[in-house]
């Protein structure tokens, strides 16, 4: 009896052990992308997982060996996702089956996430519709296969300069966080997508969102989205923050040239990257030069892109300058990974110290993002109505306004006592016959008081 008991209470206490060692699920929240979506399971510790997928019905499964179920699962919105419903079971103690019935075939990945600043240990499961491909790490870090796409286009076109604006953080991704809540993800929407309407507003401008909503894209993937787009800027829009509540200001960056410097290594041993266009179709093509003879084009190709960014960083942060406070006034650089596009010019705005109690409530204005996102605008608009891509629109009308400013004005002449047409014809430069012409003339007769139109070719107009 006494053995028997004393194997009942080993038995007890490693029961007791296990429940005390599992790891809670304490939480779940969703996010949807334009190509997948995203779960977010919120732990009590660090654990292990297992994910695999089912078919007939399709189902996905996810297994945490020491997982505790204290979350409620139907309580979650599934609307507008391949999720139907999720549901678990306890298949021992200190084993936890999470099961998600899905309405179409997906792609999982899944991996874990330590506490930060906002959250504790986390669960990342994203499902990425049939058809698009997953972020792998690696695929992150080597930025593969990133298709030509900007189309060179005819000479007869008069495309819109296209800006991408990119809100940063999103999704599980909250950004600096403020007083009272407020995120940094959900303010630099809102500027962004006020930054859209009003170049959209503009004729010869067009601009799309990197991020669209709620959501979190890789920071690699946002430079390719713009590549995509076949973008002439790249606008990343942030809201600083710093130990210190009192730090204010906004700023702008533009990648440093150590930045520039090891962004162009990493293209030049990609071989992906290498087999890439500059610019896309009608660029200068990588895979056929010799390596030397490559990196001097790629770097021609970054130094140009640096240089447009540090331009139109400081245009931009200058009309900043008029409508809130500034931490530094002189464009910065860092080696920002968003920024390091070697065919897109790319800067960095913050719009301020989210930190900063009396920012962070100017930030969460409407009228306070307007502002912003006009001094933003009207930064790009002078950089770009100075210096229009070839094909847009405003190169076209500049190069109209040069031609017309260059050609010679049409005159008018008197004909005064004394004076004949071949005098006149020599006076402004241009050929009898082209006089003749010009006044319907059917021989070189004029006659005192008579207005002669003078051709506008003449090149000079004697004194």
């Amino acid at each position: 009896m006494r053995v028997a008991a004393a194997f009942v209470g080993i038995a007890m206490l490693l029961g007791l052990t296990a429940e005390a060692m599992a790891v809670e699920v304490r939480g779940v929240r969703l996010w949807r992308a334009p190509d997948n979506t995203r779960l977010v399971f919120d732990l009590g510790g660090p654990t292990e997982h297992s994910v695999f997928t089912l078919s007939a019905p399709d189902r996905l499964v996810i297994d945490i060996p020491a997982g505790q179920m204290k979350a409620a699962l139907d309580q979650l919105s599934v609307e507008n996702t391949p999720i139907k419903g999720l549901r678990s079971a306890q298949r021992t103690p200190s084993e936890l089956r999470i099961v998600v019935d899905l309405g179409a075939r997906v792609t999982p990945r899944s991996f874990t996430l330590p506490p930060n600043q906002q959250y504790g240990h986390r669960l990342v499961v994203d499902l990425y519709d049939e058809g698009a491909a997953p972020e792998t790490p690696a695929a992150t870090a080597t930025a593969a296969a990133v298709p030509p796409v900007r189309l060179a286009p005819s000479p007869s076109a008069k495309r819109d300069v296209l800006i991408a604006i990119d809100a940063g953080h999103g999704g599980e991704d909250p950004g600096a966080l403020g007083p009272r809540g407020v995120r940094e993800k959900d303010v630099v929407l809102a500027i962004a997508r006020e930054l859209q309407r009003q170049i959209n507003a503009e004729k010869g401008f067009k601009a799309q969102l990197v991020r669209t909503g709620d959501y979190f894209i890789p920071l690699r993937k946002r430079t390719e989205i713009a590549r995509k787009m076949g973008a002439d800027l790249f606008v990343s829009v942030h809201a600083d923050a710093a130990p210190r509540t009192s730090a204010s200001g906004a700023s702008v960056f533009a990648l440093s040239d150590r930045g520039a410097t090891s962004e162009t290594a990493r293209w030049l041993a990609d071989t992906e990257n290498r087999s890439d266009l500059i610019g896309g179709d009608g660029g200068v093509s990588l895979d056929d030069k010799n390596p030397m003879l490559a990196g001097v084009l790629l770097d021609l190709s970054m130094t140009a892109s640096l240089s447009s960014s540090l331009d139109v960083g400081q245009k931009v942060l200058t009309q900043m300058g008029r409508v809130t406070p500034l931490h530094k006034r002189r464009v910065e650089q860092a080696g920002f990974m968003v920024l390091k596009s070697p065919d897109i010019p790319s800067i960095l705005v913050e719009t301020g110290f989210i930190t900063n109690p009396g920012e962070a409530s100017k930030l969460q204005k409407s009228s306070h993002q307007q502002a912003l996102a006009r001094s933003i605008h009207q930064g790009i608009r002078q950089f770009f109505h100075a210096s229009p891509p070839p094909g847009t629109l405003l190169a076209w009308e500049r190069d109209a306004k040069l031609l017309a400013e260059a050609a010679p004005i049409a005159r008018t002449h008197v004909v005064s006592a004394g004076e004949n047409l071949l005098q006149i014809a020599q006076r402004y430069q241009v050929s009898l016959a082209s006089l003749r012409r010009a006044n319907n003339l059917n021989s070189d007769m004029i006659r005192i008081g008579q207005s002669l139109r003078i051709p506008a070719t003449s090149l000079a107009v004697q004194p």
